[in-house]
């Protein structure tokens, strides 16, 4: 059977009141922060201790959630199939196949190893499917073979508390899934997914829609999560929002939240109020960044841009956007007025890691000036703090991908991508400022971890939106925003303008150019 990955629609997730477009991801109630999973147990524990809801009953409103949901997406569904592990994820999985059956769904469920071994309130669960008249087909635990019948899985594998490689007999079932090519329904987390770092632990699903119960797993929209978990569906199964007001977790950055940090323009408002930024790059051949960046900074409300780049990248520069003051400059000679005038240096679009860029950096690092570093900044950066040299500035923001990341922090991609989470922090203690670790689910961290972003969307991988970042964190920097405020307002207005550039016209093709009007009309929509 073809997949069927078109058949959930296009709803929009909304939040107090205001529409957010980000590309169908999330719906279901609304969530400002995201938790590990040892702060989902505690969820969990609260609910059944302080607010008195028996666990048996918080399994079966999670598979009554789970069902509705499928039974909404999927109206046409003549038959499913339920794969269950060996824990909680597994009860809630019977409850599902229970409410098919008393809605006339044929199922099938997939037990790997004996139901007998479920205990507490997932035996419970099973013992209610069972006298509604579940028939139980249990395979072998180590070497699972199963065939899918029906048009929709439902994966109850593996839950939350997988942190290990999925052990070789629940791999080969995650395997089965995913060769059948049926649409799945995940429960809480696609199995093989960590919930805490959002690293594919050897396997997963690959879900079409996740219905996440009670708080959303940050794993689920970070790292691989996004890849995997298909649109993702909060219910918070009737569990008071202040049962689990004490428990921390991540704030779920969007720009709902941080369009209130944007400072109004005084109807008296001149430009030197409003911030002075300096753009430096643009090495021979990559003028296009540091035109970005600027522009980017113009558009964002920065009152005064300046750029210093290669001499032969001027008239373009100037041909694009008359309103940048360029200066050309082919060593860091004669640049020391101008970087005493500016508010803000953003270094790093098309710097190159030739001798000219070095010097540029060099001269740009002894300053003195709030600094935002990208790109080919990073890596003078890494060589400058591996040299033993401190840094010596009033605030500093680096906005590295994974590769960067590894070089400043001296490890490898791979280590990056293992825990996004652990990597932002450590860079931010690295540069003793604030890191924005780029990538789906872009995280942002200071001395405590800031948030991971929910906008953004798959057209971003294109060249030149690293640049254009850059300009949108340092024009907020300049117009006075704390670099936090700055770093968390600016990922998340960047990547919400590439969410309505790409809901306009789809991800395919998108520029980074596509989100300087985008940026502009984000700015002037009426906050009220």
């Amino acid at each position: 059977m073809p997949r069927q990955r078109g058949v959930v629609g296009r709803p929009f997730f909304q939040l107090a009141g205001v529409k957010q477009v980000s590309l169908d991801r999330f719906s279901g109630a609304a969530f400002d922060r995201l938790f590990t999973a040892a702060e989902s147990r505690a969820l969990d524990r609260l609910a059944i201790e302080r607010c008195g809801i028996p666990g048996i009953v918080l399994m079966k409103r999670a598979g009554r959630a789970a069902w509705a949901t499928l039974a909404r997406c999927w109206p046409e569904a003549d038959g499913i199939t339920v794969v269950c592990g060996r824990g909680n994820n597994a009860g809630d999985g019977y409850i599902v196949a229970g409410c098919a059956l008393s809605a006339g769904v044929v199922v099938q469920l997939i037990q790997l190893g004996t139901g007998t071994a479920l205990t507490g309130d997932a035996a419970r669960a099973r013992d209610w499917a069972c006298a509604l008249g579940l028939t139980i087909v249990e395979v072998d635990g180590d070497y699972p073979q199963f065939d899918i019948a029906g048009s929709v899985i439902v994966d109850a594998l593996l839950g939350t508390g997988a942190t290990g490689n999925v052990r070789p007999g629940f791999a080969r079932a995650i395997e089965l899934m995913r060769r059948s090519g049926v649409p799945v329904l995940a429960l809480d987390i696609p199995s093989g997914l960590c919930s805490d770092t959002g690293r594919v632990l050897g396997a997963a699903v690959r879900a079409d829609i996740t219905v996440t119960f009670i708080g959303v797993k940050r794993g689920l929209v970070t790292g691989s999560g996004p890849d995997v978990t298909g649109r993702i569906v909060l219910d918070t199964l009737d569990v008071p929002a202040a049962c689990g007001a004490e428990i921390g977790g991540v704030p779920a950055l969007q720009w709902v939240g941080q369009r209130p940090l944007i400072p109004r323009r005084a109807a008296t408002a001149y430009k030197h109020q409003s911030g002075h930024v300096l753009v430096v790059g643009g090495d021979s051949g990559m003028g296009g960044a540091v035109a970005m960046a600027a522009e980017a900074a113009l558009r964002v409300g920065a009152g005064l841009v300046s750029v210093v780049t290669r001499p032969e990248h001027v008239t373009a520069v100037l041909a694009r956007r008359p309103e940048i003051m360029v200066h050309s400059a082919n060593d860091a000679l004669g640049i020391d007025a101008l970087l005493d005038r500016v508010d803000v240096i953003a270094i790093g679009p098309g710097l190159g890691r030739g001798d000219w860029g070095r010097a540029l950096f060099e001269r740009v690092i002894s300053a003195g000036k709030p600094l935002v570093v990208d790109a080919d900044g990073l890596h003078r950066l890494a060589e400058y703090l591996g040299a033993g040299s401190t840094l010596q500035v009033p605030s500093m923001i680096v906005t590295p991908h994974t590769a960067e990341a590894a070089a400043l922090l001296g490890s490898s991609v791979a280590d990056i991508a293992r825990d996004r989470f652990a990597a932002a922090t450590s860079l931010a203690a690295r540069v003793h400022g604030i890191a924005v670790l780029k990538g789906a689910g872009t995280v942002v961290a200071g001395r405590e971890q800031l948030g991971v972003c929910l906008h953004g969307n798959c057209g971003m991988a294109s060249a030149g939106m690293g640049d254009v970042l850059t300009g949108v964190i340092a024009s907020l920097l300049a117009q006075g925003l704390s670099a936090s405020d700055a770093a968390s307002a600016g990922v998340c207005l960047h990547s919400f303008a590439a969410d309505r550039a790409a809901h306009r016209d789809g991800v395919h093709g998108l520029l980074a150019t596509d989100l300087l009007p985008e940026l502009r009309a984000i700015l002037n929509d009426d906050p009220d």
